[in-house]
C-alpha cells in the first residue's frame, strides 16, 4: 500500500470536494466550502496548497487559461478510508479485527439482513480462501 498523508479534519473537507468534482477550479473549491463551512476563501486556498504540498492533492493549469487552476485529489477516497480504518485499528485495538467488531456491534443490534450482509463478507475474505468452508 502506497504511503498516504496525513489529512487534517479540515482538509479532509476539501478532499470530498475533490473527489466528488474532479478537475475543481479553486473558485469553486471556495464556492462549495463557503456555502457550507462559512470559510473565507483565503482559509480555503491555505488548505488546497497544504493539500498539493502534501501531494494529497494536485493542480494543473486549465486548458486555454493562464490563471485558473484545476485541483485534482492524488489519492483516491478508497486509499484514504483504508489508510484511516487501517490506522484506527492499530490505535485502539492493536490491529485486531474482532474487539473492534465487538465493541462496535456492544449496543447496537443487527437486522437479518445485516447480519447476512456481513456473514457474506467476511466469507469473502476468509483467508483460507474456501468460501463457507466451516473450520
Amino acid at each position: 500500500m502506497k504511503q498516504i498523508p496525513s489529512v487534517t479534519d479540515a482538509e479532509l473537507e476539501i478532499m470530498r470536494v475533490l473527489w466528488a468534482n474532479p478537475d475543481c477550479p479553486s473558485s469553486e473549491v471556495v464556492k462549495q466550502l463557503t456555502d457550507k463551512m462559512g470559510w473565507s476563501p483565503n482559509t480555503t486556498r491555505t488548505l488546497l496548497n497544504r493539500l498539493v504540498q502534501k501531494e494529497a492533492a494536485g493542480a494543473k493549469q486549465e486548458e486555454g487559461s493562464k490563471r485558473t487552476l484545476l485541483y485534482y485529489p492524488i489519492i483516491s477516497e478508497q486509499e484514504f478510508l483504508l489508510s484511516e480504518t487501517t490506522s484506527f485499528m492499530k490505535k485502539l485495538y492493536g490491529g485486531a479485527l474482532k474487539p473492534m467488531l465487538a465493541n462496535l456491534l456492544k449496543d447496537r443490534k443487527l437486522n437479518a439482513q445485516e447480519v447476512e450482509d456481513l456473514k457474506a463478507l467476511f466469507d469473502e475474505n476468509r483467508s483460507d480462501g474456501e468460501p463457507g468452508k466451516e473450520r
